[in-house]
């Protein structure tokens, strides 16, 4: 009878594996992309926005959906039909705020009331809603918005310099300081600040963070650079108030009392302040901060300032990685971090007392946690390189379970690559880590082609995380082993990791991936005569740095990348980045921007070379590209350029995201398939 239960099983396994289909790029915009859980404060529900990608209209679309938070059926309370996004309890639990552009563009917010299941728009701010958080009493809002510094926020002032603006015979740009532009827009006349924004109109809308400034500032992660006091009297947020922008990271905290308006700096370090989050008692405010003026990639720590003493302290000064994200636990006696840790992203609970780190989950990575108001339950989202976003929910010493099941029924049907870690000696006895992904369903006595994904930053991380950008999976799917290695200047390793990179582009960081492509060539079903390479920013940089030292692979894909390191630091717009990098600009300090530009060694070219890069792309400009592929034209290698005239540093939108996987994978096909 056993015999007969185990041969069914094997038999109903191969029959759905059978059923299974290596993953397309259809498939990966078909995955629905859960984000922003944040639990009631009953702890009873857990709402989230859901997106959605419509490749036919080469649009996305999102809405706001609630679960139970012990488990059960989750039901859409949002139309969904353009994009409704990051959902908001109100402190009593009645009602759920969250931003839409279904009315206008730019987004409001609105209020889904729980009682009669209909929402209504409560803001028409001319700039727009952005980040938001609730006053604590539940009378309103406090929302970034992007103003004319002389308008504030009055509606009329805005439309007669916006009417102006749009008047204007000539789009002539007079520019007469640095930082221009940023990531992928011009500068524009107004800037973002912090507006009061009451829910009932006896309470009048006001500017509390007036100027010609950003506040806060231009941040990637974006909404958690402001917070208000559990009273609400006061508010704490980030700003850059340096005269050169272009050279600083150093944005520092400031205090100011909702009712005088009158701001009060509170952190001195010349890094990065941000984040801040009063504690639930209100005693404190911890934050994010890094101690050395102009490099984006120190390393963040936990700080904390005591609020009737005016004093600050480091907490937890052992803790070797990035405080990535934080939120306080409802006793306000400790914090729960993400952090990167060895391609995971898991959680850490830091005790305020001793500064103690106790790992709470490290399976995968986490991201968006929120807790609810007894302490008991956490939220947050998990992905792997296997699996993409769900909410997922757990008690501080429990089990965690899946509470999100779009994607389920799309994902029994598809094969996907399976992964592990491999582990290898890099430069100087270093040891290196890298995720690895085989084919769907590959069979180990064949050879395979390989892959080899180099990360950007330069100072980032390969992670057990799905990704819609890069998805090692779709490589796997054409039939690639797919190496993903976490060199110098990866985090997740300690910060001295991280900073053997810097003025060293091309040195450790060149061995380490290097001695992991050995050991890729080394695997016995990897087919050591068909390798490729591929890197975006930093990994586009890398890319062309191989170009000019090593034929070792048969085919390369430079995306957004770092070709000729003086040019680029004439036209990229954080200059604080090559500076760092550097050790200053290249006419006072030309030795090293001489040292590792690839464009130095273009004599060496002769591997062929498909080259991508966006218009709008303003942290590595189109130059780096198009000077790339002359130099591979004019030596007669083999080569393409795909020019998206409406990216920026990422190719995001559905039909181009589609054309650059589908090319990438054609290149890749032509030289190392036979």
């Amino acid at each position: 009878m056993r015999k007969t239960l185990a041969l069914l099983t094997l038999l109903f396994a191969a029959a759905a594996s059978a059923q299974q289909h290596p993953m397309s790029f259809t498939d990966l915009a078909a995955i629905k992309r859960v984000g922003t859980p944040r639990v009631s404060p009953d702890g009873l529900w857990v709402a989230y926005d859901l997106s959605s990608i419509d490749l036919g209209g080469n649009k996305r679309t999102a809405a706001i959906w609630l679960v139970p938070a012990a488990g059960g059926e989750a039901r859409r309370i949002t139309d969904g039909v353009k994009q409704d996004e990051s959902p908001s309890w109100s402190p009593d639990g009645k009602s759920i705020a969250y931003v839409s552009n279904r009315e206008s563009d730019p987004k409001q917010i609105y209020v889904y009331d729980i009682a009669t299941a209909k929402s209504r728009k409560v803001t028409s701010l001319s700039g727009g809603a952005g980040s938001f958080t609730w006053l604590p009493d539940g009378s309103g809002w406090l929302v970034t918005s992007d103003v004319y510094p002389e308008c504030g926020v009055d509606p009329a002032c805005h439309k007669s310099h916006a009417d102006a603006d749009a008047s204007k015979p000539s789009g002539a740009r007079v520019i007469t300081s640095l930082l221009y532009r940023h990531w992928k827009s011009w500068q524009d006349p107004t800037r973002t600040h912090i507006i009061f924004a009451p829910f009932t109109s006896t309470a009048a809308t006001r500017d509390l963070t007036p100027g010609a400034f950003s506040a806060p500032p231009f941040s990637l992660g974006g909404g958690d650079e402001f917070d208000i006091s559990p009273d609400g009297k006061e508010l704490v947020y980030a700003s850059d108030t340096q005269k050169n922008p272009e050279t600083s990271t150093n944005s520092d905290l400031f205090l100011v009392a909702l009712t005088d308006g009158t701001a009060k700096r509170i952190t001195t370090r010349t890094g990065a302040d941000t984040a801040p989050k009063y504690s639930p008692d209100g005693k404190y405010i911890a934050w994010r901060s890094q101690s050395r003026a102009g490099y984006e990639s120190d390393q963040f720590e936990l700080w904390l300032y005591d609020r009737a003493a005016g004093t600050s302290h480091r907490v937890a000064e052992t803790f070797p990685n990035n405080v990535e994200s934080m939120t306080w636990a409802p006793d306000s006696r400790s914090i729960f971090i993400t952090t990167a840790e060895k391609a995971r992203h898991p959680i850490y609970e830091i005790t305020l007392k001793d500064g103690s780190a106790r790992q709470v989950w490290n399976d995968g990575s986490a991201d968006a946690l929120s807790i609810s108001r007894d302490g008991k339950t956490i939220v947050f989202t998990r992905s792997s390189l296997e699996t993409p976003s769900d909410v997922w929910a757990m008690s501080r010493t429990g089990a965690p379970h899946k509470l999100t099941t779009h994607n389920d029924a799309l994902l029994q049907s598809i094969a996907m690559g399976a992964t592990s870690d491999l582990w290898y000696t890099g430069a100087d006895n270093a040891q290196v880590q890298a995720l690895l992904v085989t084919p769907p369903n590959y069979d180990a006595t064949k050879k395979y082609p390989a892959i080899v994904l180099i990360h950007g930053g330069p100072q980032g991380n390969w992670a057990q995380a799905w990704s819609y950008r890069w998805n090692p999976q779709l490589f796997a799917a054409r039939g690639y082993v797919v190496l993903m290695p976490n060199p110098r200047g990866s985090t997740g390793y300690g910060q001295k990791f991280v900073e053997e990179i810097s003025r060293d582009w091309g040195g450790k960081v060149y061995v380490d991936l290097m001695n992991g492509v050995d050991k890729l060539a080394a695997l016995p079903y990897v087919d050591a005569n068909r390798l490729g390479a591929a890197g975006g920013s930093y990994g586009g940089y890398m890319v062309d740095w191989i170009l000019g030292h090593s034929t070792r692979f048969k085919a390369l894909v430079s995306h957004a990348g770092v070709y000729n390191l003086e040019s680029m630091y004439g036209v990229t717009e954080e200059l604080w980045f090559p500076e760092w990098e550097f050790a200053g600009n290249p006419w006072d300090n030309p030795e090293l921007y001489e040292k590792w530009s690839p464009n130095k060694f273009v004599k060496n070219f002769a591997t062929p070379t498909l080259v991508t890069h966006g218009e709008l792309d303003f942290r590595v400009p189109i130059n780096q590209g198009l000077e790339l592929f002359t130099a591979l034209q004019k030596r007669g290698i083999p080569s393409k350029l795909v020019y998206f005239p409406d990216e920026g540093h990422w190719i995001l939108k559905p039909q181009n995201s589609k054309l650059w996987y589908s090319v990438v994978g054609d290149w890749f096909d032509q030289y190392l398939k036979p």
